[in-house]
């Protein structure tokens, strides 16, 4: 029986292979991928998926969301199995790793340990999320929602996309409903390797980002209204101008946030403007904000604070104001032990590494709320993602998966 020792690695070019293969499904037109949740791309992904873990002998399941579970099994058949993997689903013009990463990094750990004879105490179960991405039916991380109980399995087959169509018709149409309750799997742990889907780790030179935190988020919805008027025959100091109103908001946005360094951050991102003509001073204004921080007490300062100031400038320049919460999500700390496997797979390894807070949201936050969970990442060039350009370099890939691979052997107990 093999040690877990510097000899126990992945084989990169087989997962690289693997995810170049998944890639030629659900092309986009620029390089990246489009193959959004339940749509024919989808199915084809989930069959070749399918495919493969029936290759690589593992027992598929999946529950009444479509999540499938691929286990391997282990020597004792009473032990909680360790679940690895992520999400298959892209965004419209997505790129070829923002999941599929993760997903396939856990199918290749069990062709390893298949190759190499390798035994486990605990099984391990390979997932694949239906519906992480949340942009053909929101919201995002739709399944891992309804498993972790924030969703309502009716509520979420209700959900409908641009053209009306529910979640639970084109779940059946493309033949993915399975027979299994939601959320009946009981977890040792599960771990979930992603790119980084930002800056950080390539601008240090670090090989694996070890995540200890996920950030929580307000989502604000604002309106602002004064007054539409012509812009060349209105004095300025009888002007109520909502678009000034939102640029000096879209400024203390910005304040704020810098205010919480490091890990807080704040934009203005969405932005409706009435009527948007070139000699018409705004009378309305709808904007959305997105606050985020991975510590609940500062999350919920940046939200005070600009409905505090917000209404200050509101006032000043005659506009009324409206807030909404369009959203919201708590702060995610990832378990210490599973946290510690990762940190000690990457040292053991020789990888450099960091700790580093999660900036996306991933099922891997709403699993933790259950189960002992924790996140690998890997550098992404130029943090760029949700975008056709998305990079990783296949050494990051084959990193990441080591690390993922040893953390989660600590985890499922090897045997002999």
């Amino acid at each position: 029986m093999p040690h877990l020792g510097d000899n126990l690695r992945i084989n990169g070019d087989r997962l690289w292979d693997s995810i170049m293969e998944m890639a030629k499904i659900g092309p986009g037109v620029a390089g990246g991928n489009n193959r959004q949740t339940l749509t024919d791309a989808d199915k084809q992904g989930r069959d070749l998926f399918k495919k493969w873990c029936d290759e690589a002998g593992l027992q598929m399941g999946v529950d009444k969301m479509g999540t499938m579970f691929a286990r391997r099994e282990g020597t004792d058949p009473d032990a909680l199995p360790v679940y690895v993997g992520s999400h298959l689903d892209t965004q419209p013009t997505g790129g070829k790793y923002d999941g599929v990463l993760g997903v396939l990094g856990a199918l290749e750990l069990v062709r390893t340990l298949d190759d190499l004879g390798v035994k486990t105490k605990h099984p391990i179960v390979v997932t694949n999320w239906t519906n992480e991405e949340g942009t053909r039916f929101a919201p995002a991380m739709l399944a891992s929602g309804v498993f972790a109980g924030v969703h309502e399995l009716d509520w979420a087959y209700e959900r409908t996309d641009a053209k009306g169509l529910r979640f639970g018709d084109e779940l059946k149409r493309i033949g993915w409903v399975g027979d299994e309750e939601v959320g009946g799997r009981k977890m040792k742990a599960f771990f979930e390797l992603h790119i980084e889907q930002g800056p950080i780790l390539e601008a240090e030179g670090k090989d694996i980002g070890v995540v200890t935190h996920g950030q929580g988020l307000w989502w604000l919805q604002v309106t602002l209204t004064g007054k539409e008027a012509h812009t060349g025959s209105t004095p300025m100091p009888m002007r109520r101008n909502a678009g000034l109103g939102m640029a000096r908001m879209t400024e203390l946005v910005h304040q704020i946030a810098m205010s919480h360094q490091p890990d807080a951050v704040g934009a203005i991102g969405h932005v409706d403007v009435h009527p948007n003509s070139r000699n018409v001073i705004p009378g309305r204004v709808v904007f959305t904000i997105d606050f985020r921080s991975p510590h609940q007490d500062i999350l919920d300062a940046m939200k005070a604070r600009f409905e505090a100031e917000a209404q200050a400038i509101a006032e000043e320049l005659g506009l009324t104001m409206e807030i909404e919460i369009a959203g919201h999500f708590d702060p995610v700390t990832f378990d210490e032990n599973c946290v510690a496997a990762i940190r000690n797979a990457a040292e053991h390894l020789g990888y450099s590494h960091r700790n580093i807070v999660s900036g996306a949201g991933h099922d891997a936050c709403w699993i933790n709320k259950l189960y002992p969970t924790a996140m690998v990442m890997c550098p992404c060039v130029d943090g760029l993602s949700h975008n056709e350009a998305e990079e990783i370099s296949k050494e990051w890939a084959t990193a990441g998966a080591d690390v993922l691979l040893h953390a989660v052997l600590e985890t499922a107990e090897v045997v002999g």
